[in-house]
């Protein structure tokens, strides 16, 4: 039986910037959401505010739900279902990365992000970073609700 991966991301805008982590790659430095897997025992919205509290030191709760995509990466072979959320912050927040594969984040309008990962040494970690901002961006969303845990 075949089982993807879950991860969840959050997009984080505020005053027309968006908040990226930055972590080492494939020897590059690479942009990200704040994102990570499922661990067991939580919910998927337990887990993307774990993640954005891991990766950020910011501590809140999703707003919505951007878009569930699916995903194979061909470099591990690895299927994926990425959740992702968006946050919309009133003012930019001071962050401190408490997961240790993060080397710093970065608040970027949507410009400095593409000329970020245009220098050779730096990449997104995967096309669906920029996908998840541009469906945000569209206006793509939908309620939590959408989202129900069984017990």
């Amino acid at each position: 039986m075949h089982k993807p991966n879950i991860t969840m991301a959050c997009v984080v805008h505020c005053k027309g910037k968006f908040l990226f982590v930055e972590e080492i790659e494939y020897g590059k430095r690479t942009l990200n959401q704040p994102a990570g897997h499922l661990e067991k025992n939580e919910t998927i919205l337990q887990g993307a505010s774990r993640e954005l509290y891991e990766e950020t030191g910011i501590r809140a709760d999703m707003q919505k739900l951007v878009k569930i995509y699916q995903w194979h990466a061909p470099r591990s072979q690895t299927d994926y279902l990425r959740f992702v959320f968006a946050l919309e912050l009133d003012d930019w927040l001071t962050t401190t990365p408490h997961d240790s594969d993060i080397t710093r984040a970065l608040w970027l309008t949507l410009e400095e992000f593409r000329h970020y990962i245009a220098q050779p040494e730096q990449c997104e970690r995967n096309p669906l970073v920029i996908q998840a901002v541009q469906d945000y961006l569209k206006g793509e969303s939908y309620p939590l609700d959408l989202l129900s845990v069984f017990e």
